[in-house]
């Protein structure tokens, strides 16, 4: 099998649970990570932008780590690589940091190889990694999915987002991580508010599909985790009960949080009162907060075909200024 002298892919961010959907709903968003990978002779590091921080340089980085199991998949050996990354999606901040760089490195890794293993083994693998298949469902096929994994197999469906659909999410400036916002979840929850989500859940799937945005709002209320993550977060129970009063379709805890975010409609002029609706509401908690106006994003993670003639750095800061 021939190992390919350069594989490089972009990855969309995404945000998951949408509300009621826990750890089965997902949606790629508009902000994205790239990833380049090369066989070396001896494994490097080559990490740009602010969210690059305190990523690991050495063979514990995860990127390395997971292209390893690729390869291991694929009975090839590359022991050595030459990484490269570049990322614009914020850390532990609930918009699937960590997923868009385990479903770069599956597929880029993959594409260094010839990819022999299919977009459904990549699935499973991610979903074994993260442990829920909504965020890298997301990111590996692109807009809306509903997904479920049974521990061995994940399987999905895509929903095209509405062509109308906007997302605005408010980044509190602290981190939060999925291990701590799992501890306040409780180990059991009632009938009622299983029944709850159940129809909350499906009635959020059916308003995506068929466009009805109307629903959403009510569609996305949730009783599993975002009663419990509140605490977690100031300013979050203000946001979720009364967002949809200052033009907002329908808002969520994205992930695991701290960020929230809120669809709207772009047909609707009244994008600059939810973003003043949304940074007002955490300053009074007395939270520092930045917004950004992205879209869900159709395209899930994209390989690039064009080969290395044009430096990593180079391809990004094009694509960054389209």
């Amino acid at each position: 099998m021939t190992v390919l002298k350069t594989a490089r892919v972009r990855v969309p961010a995404s945000t998951a649970n949408l509300g009621p959907g826990f750890d089965t709903l997902g949606m790629a968003l508009s902000l994205y990570a790239w990833i380049e990978l090369k066989e070396a002779e001896q494994t490097a590091f080559h990490l740009y932008g602010d969210e690059m921080n305190g990523v690991p340089q050495d063979k514990t980085n995860l990127i390395y780590k997971v292209a390893q199991m690729v390869f291991q998949e694929a009975g090839v050996s590359v022991p050595e690589l030459d990484i490269s990354m570049y990322s614009d999606i914020p850390l532990t901040r609930g918009l699937g940091s960590s997923a868009s760089a385990i479903v770069g490195a599956l597929v880029a890794a993959n594409t260094m190889i010839g990819s022999p293993l299919p977009a459904s083994k990549l699935f499973d693998m991610a979903t074994a990694i993260e442990k829920h298949p909504d965020n890298v469902g997301a990111s590996l096929f692109g807009g809306i999915i509903t997904a479920v994994w049974d521990g061995d197999h994940a399987k999905h469906i895509r929903i095209e987002p509405d062509a109308n659909l906007e997302a605005i999410v408010v980044i509190p400036e602290f981190q939060l991580s999925t291990s701590k916002a799992r501890e306040v979840l409780p180990a059991q929850v009632s009938l009622k508010d299983a029944v709850y989500n159940v129809s909350h859940a499906s009635m959020l799937v059916a308003a995506l599909a068929s466009g009805r945005t109307e629903l959403i709002a009510e569609a996305m209320r949730d009783r599993l985790h975002q009663p419990y993550r509140a605490e977690l977060v100031p300013g979050m129970t203000e946001i979720l009960e009364n967002a949809h009063h200052h033009g907002a379709l329908g808002v969520a805890l994205s992930g695991a949080g701290p960020t929230l975010l809120a669809l709207s409609d772009r047909r609707e002029n009244r994008k600059a009162e939810l973003e003043r609706y949304l940074t007002e509401t955490m300053s009074k908690q007395d939270i520092q907060a930045s917004v950004l106006k992205l879209h869900p994003e159709s395209e899930g993670v994209k390989v690039y075909t064009e080969g290395d003639t044009i430096p990593f750095v180079d391809m990004i800061k094009g694509e960054l200024v389209k």
